[in-house]
């Protein structure tokens, strides 16, 4: 009952936006999603604070998503069966903070360098105890991440290279992260970007953005801001479905997430277009 009062609060509160006019893509074909109709989300504008909202994940107890931005060391709660209210708690300082998910009653956040920080709160759920996992010292090449999800079948955290120094431009490789003892494991997996290339007409440098486990079908989904792109993955990196995203409707989209029915959030930061920052819902379309 309480899923199906915020999808109906959400339509009623969200505000539409209309997207007209040419659209600008890097990509020479038109690839569509069955899924999710991507080009009609409903639109939640979000306040000045999450002008850098750079992750998200759904909560599942109280419909609401929790989030992180870039510029600080906050967690944010959007209630969005309450106008999307936001409640905030201080667990760092400035840092480049990039993906957040709750697992187990423990919060990760992934920095831009590959470190995780991993906290609870107390059971009064005033205080906060936190942890941090370091990306290898003994790696010494640069390294940008910006992707990360749980995956229930080996039990880790996936962390998705954006540019690692160690690529070449045909693959974009994969870490995990074993959050009982802290250790990382390189090269979990690969993804063959000329497989990507094919799909879409044209070379790509695949950077991935943001990554999420769609919860009906296992899949892997990865947005890809830079390349205009939302990519669908097996849980070893293999290539399933390639979608194009119009730069319209998702300006900067740097976080994804998906309800327990399968209905997808994609949120974007301020970008040049558009002066605020968005969470775009898009509902699970029934397949004939």
């Amino acid at each position: 009952m309480l899923y199906r009062n915020l999808l109906i609060i959400l339509f009623v509160f969200a505000k539409f936006h209309s997207y007209q006019g040419c659209t600008t893509t890097k990509n020479k074909i038109d690839l569509p999603c069955k899924e999710y109709d991507l080009n009609k989300p409903v639109v939640l504008k979000l306040g000045d604070p999450l002008a850098e909202i750079s992750g998200i994940s759904f909560y599942p107890k109280d419909s609401s998503v929790f989030a992180i931005s870039d510029d600080n060391g906050n967690l944010y709660k959007i209630h969005l069966n309450k106008n999307t209210l936001t409640e905030k708690w201080k667990f760092d300082i400035v840092h480049d903070f990039e993906e957040v998910l709750l697992h187990d009653s423990s919060f990760f956040v992934l920095e831009g360098n590959g470190n995780v920080q991993a906290f609870n709160f107390s059971v009064k759920g005033d205080t906060i105890f936190k942890r941090k996992n370091i990306f290898p010292a003994g790696n010494k090449k640069k390294n940008e991440f910006e992707s990360m999800y749980y995956d229930e079948e080996s039990k880790r955290l996936i962390v998705i290279c954006k540019n690692c120094e160690a690529e070449n431009k045909n693959s974009v490789s994969a870490w995990s992260l074993d959050p009982a003892s802290g250790s990382y494991t390189p090269s979990v997996f690969s993804i063959d970007v000329n497989a990507i290339s094919k799909k879409t007409g044209k070379e790509q440098k695949l950077q991935p953005s943001a990554a999420a486990i769609n919860p009906l079908t296992n899949d892997v989904w990865i947005l890809a801001s830079m390349n205009q792109l939302l990519i669908v993955t097996d849980r070893k990196g293999n290539t399933k479905e390639v979608f194009t995203l119009n730069p319209l409707i998702f300006n900067q989209p740097e976080g994804i997430t998906f309800t327990t029915s399968g209905d997808m959030l994609i949120c974007n930061e301020v970008g040049d277009k558009y002066d605020t920052p968005t969470l775009l819902f898009f509902k699970l379309q029934k397949r004939g």
